[in-house]
């Protein structure tokens, strides 16, 4: 429930400032990853306890760096007063880098304490790999790191940071670790045995780290597809999220709410459909950012 509200108020506050914010002309060619010694804790599109995570967390590390050069256009610290609003995102600083996209650095630390003593309140212009902040804990977050954000206010949505970022070369699949399927009755089973009707497949599926990340950590993959009999039932994507009338959506063969596809943690909804009797062929098929896939296939009886 807290990390519904989260969202609910982080969406509040983005557009706030995105609604007076100005244009740069320069265009975006290619950004850096925003560390250069934090390692990734939870990525984007991560079933975070049943929530969304809608950029990259990370964890440790001590400067935080421009992703892009371009334009500070909000900075919210301990000592702001320019919103009574709450801010679960802690000190946080949003640059516009023009073509209406904006990087967003959150619950780093209040006060900076290294060498360089980065004052993100005295920044009006950045360049890229630039120092904005020193990692920290601030907001709701639990532990040293920072939070990192890609929003497009163009269409207003949630961007994978992994899809403007070149990630490291990573030749290791994704795992499928499980898939569920669910009657109409709420019922689950894992079962090849099946009576006739409607299903929702839910899936458990990780990819390896792209770059650096905490050991033992599942990180979400790109995508997940499901097919039935050779077509597509559906398919999950995890490129962006957006937001429509305060509900936050993510993009499963059309928009969806987030709370369906993140209902059962660490599952993602990925499909629904219907079975009339016979032998059905069900195949699970999972990407990851780098372009390596993984596959598994189910034969179903259906009665």
């Amino acid at each position: 429930m807290k990390m519904r509200i989260t969202l609910k108020i982080t969406a509040v506050l983005i557009i706030i400032f995105i609604a007076f914010a100005g244009s740069l002309s320069d265009n975006v060619i290619a950004m850096s990853w925003p560390s250069e010694d934090a390692v990734l804790l939870k990525n984007f599109g991560f079933n975070d306890n049943g929530s969304p995570v809608l950029g990259m967390v990370f964890s440790g590390g001590t400067e935080i760096l421009a992703a892009e050069k371009g334009e500070v256009i909000f900075t919210y610290s301990e000592s702001n007063k320019a919103s009574r609003l709450p801010s679960p995102l802690g000190a946080w600083t949003a640059v516009d880098h023009g073509d209406g996209l904006i990087s967003i650095y959150s619950r780093y630390a209040y006060k900076s304490t290294g060498e360089n003593k980065s004052n993100p309140a005295s920044l009006t212009q950045v360049e890229k790999s630039q120092p904005i902040a020193e990692a920290g804990a601030s907001g709701w977050s639990q532990r040293d790191g920072f939070y990192f954000i890609i929003f497009d206010r163009r269409d207003r949505h949630w961007i994978n940071p992994a899809m403007i970022i070149t990630p490291a070369l990573n030749t290791r699949p994704p795992q499928i670790i499980s898939s569920v399927l669910v009657n109409s009755q709420g019922v689950h089973t894992q079962t090849s045995y099946l009576n006739q009707g409607r299903y929702t497949i839910l899936v458990n599926a990780v990819s390896p780290s792209f770059i650096p990340a905490v050991p033992g950590s599942n990180l979400a993959p790109q995508k997940i597809i499901c097919m039935i009999n050779g077509a597509e039932a559906g398919s999950l994507n995890f490129e962006a999220f957006s937001a429509r009338d305060g509900v936050l959506m993510v993009y499963r063969n059309g928009l969806v709410p987030a709370k369906q596809v993140y209902g059962a943690f660490p599952l993602f909804e990925t499909a629904e459909v219907s079975f009339s009797r016979g032998q059905v062929n069900m195949e699970i098929i999972v990407q990851d950012i780098a372009g390596n896939s993984r596959n598994i296939v189910s034969r179903l009886v259906v009665n």
